[in-house]
């Protein structure tokens, strides 16, 4: 059985590195773009080639397309800080025009299926309600905004060509980083387990009543194996847990697993409590991407000790 070629965009980044390495043993023929040349020999080891190069050079995409790739897999994006203080030409040249640059290069070669990587953010507020594909969109930062457009160039060429273009709606993501050098701690779980880790305390930012749906990345990974391998025609999916918890829930959590790895009882330090509205909670429906046989398997307490075994490997 001949692997199909898959192109992985952003390759060496917190997400990028981990989709590569799954896809790579789960038999498919993975080419790394990155802009930096990893250096971490294993995982190097499990790709195909890796191509050191920047996604908005057009010659290099022109390049790469006649590879003949049955999967793109498009990663690069600043994230929502950068995303939301950046200067809208710079913003739109990393967020923006590479969708519409690989898109335009890569269907004109004969590409299967484009999966483009977007954000829960383009909903907008979500609380109070049921999440599901057929949502109003109301986005409401640049980050989503961006995201949202580049979802508008993926329907444009999945209705005018014959590329499947798939759009990834991904929630709050987590997980220990492939690569130790991956900025991920912005991240709210990898955070507050790094905090509780180094400082033997977990400090949080509110009164820990914001709700979150958390997705563990190896979970993302499966889920757009399955998006690769359905024969369904869906154009967008929501990948997320389907569970919703506070960020009060995640922090006992960790301090119960601390507590049990090194009989020691963390402090958990909130902000005084919010006289401001609360999120209410809401529920983002993953049955979509299920049905097409995903299923999460990653609970957060598992989730939570990879992230403490990651520490005390590398800190």
């Amino acid at each position: 059985m001949v692997k199909q070629k898959v192109l992985v965009t952003g390759a060496s980044g917190y997400i990028g590195s981990r989709m590569c390495q799954y896809l790579s043993e789960q038999g498919y023929c993975v080419t790394a773009l990155s802009r930096n040349q990893p250096s971490d020999n294993v995982w190097l080891s499990k790709l195909e080639k890796v191509i050191v190069g920047d996604v908005k050079d057009e010659i290099l995409i022109k390049e790469l397309a006649d590879d003949n790739y049955s999967i793109v897999i498009h990663l690069v994006s600043l994230d929502h800080h950068h995303s939301n203080k950046g200067a809208p030409s710079q913003v739109s040249r990393v967020n923006i025009i590479p969708v519409w640059s690989l898109l335009d290069t890569f269907t004109k070669q004969n590409l299967k299926k484009f999966i483009y990587f977007s954000t829960m953010q383009v909903y907008g507020d979500i609380s109070g309600d049921v999440i599901d594909e057929n949502s109003k969109l109301n986005t409401q930062s640049f980050y989503g905004l961006t995201h949202q457009i580049g979802e508008d160039i993926c329907d444009y060429y999945n209705r005018n060509t014959k590329t499947e273009c798939i759009s990834v709606r991904l929630s709050n993501s987590y997980g220990a980083p492939i690569f130790a050098e991956n900025n991920c701690w912005w991240l709210v779980i990898n955070d507050l387990c790094r905090m509780a880790f180094l400082e033997k305390k977990i400090v949080l930012q509110s009164d820990g009543s914001p709700l979150r749906d958390f997705i563990h990345g190896w979970d993302v990974c499966s889920a757009v194996d399955s998006i690769i391998k359905t024969p369904e025609k869906n154009s967008v999916y929501n990948v997320s847990s389907g569970v919703t918890l506070s960020i009060m829930e995640i922090a006992l959590k960790i301090k119960e697993i601390y507590s049990i790895r090194y009989a020691y009882k963390l402090t958990i330090i909130a902000q005084p409590l919010s006289e401001g509205k609360k999120q209410q909670y809401f529920k983002i429906n993953n049955d979509l991407v299920r049905s097409i046989g995903f299923e999460p398997t990653w609970s957060i307490e598992k989730g939570i000790n990879e992230l403490f075994d990651f520490f005390e490997k590398n800190y």
